[in-house]
């Protein structure tokens, strides 16, 4: 049986990838204004969960396949830390913003901030796999559920 609705369909068709590059809009420019690394990861990844949502878990899997995934979430964890690591071993004080602290910007461009921008992409990226993992996840253990449930009803009759 297919539930799926063709209105369903061809909106997320149209509409995840704007979701996506507004996600990395905000990751990338939430440094001037409200958003950063969280909430872009966050919107990134529900684009891809939109996907999962109207097509299914196939559709999803061929758009972030399951084991680039967990390569992107390990990455953004190293970026984030490798940023972190780099205010250590250059100023010996863990986390000090080091491009900005060497090459001072104009305020209010994209590039003033230093370790802050590489800080969000690495949580973006990180978020983002996070929560498309954990959607797949929620979705096989549904389908266990469910093949549960139809045992279940069957021993009952």
């Amino acid at each position: 049986m297919n539930d799926r609705s063709l209105i369903v369909e061809t909106v997320t068709r149209w509409v995840s990838p704007l979701i996506f590059l507004y996600g990395c809009y905000i990751v990338l420019f939430g440094h001037l204004s409200p958003g950063g690394g969280f909430p872009g990861g966050v919107i990134l990844a529900c684009a891809f969960i939109l996907i999962l949502l109207a097509w299914g878990r196939k559709a999803a899997l061929g758009s972030l396949p399951f084991t680039p995934a967990k390569v992107l979430e390990s990455l953004g964890a190293l970026i984030f830390l490798a940023s972190a690591v780099l205010g250590l071993a250059v100023t010996g004080i863990f986390f000090t913003n080091v491009i900005q602290h060497r090459w001072p910007g104009e305020p209010m461009r994209w590039l003033n901030a230093g370790n802050i921008v590489i800080n969000n992409i690495g949580v973006g990226i990180k978020v983002c796999a996070a929560l498309f993992l954990v959607m797949l996840v929620l979705s096989v253990l549904r389908v266990w559920a469910d093949a549960d449930s139809e045992m279940e009803s069957m021993e009952e009759e």
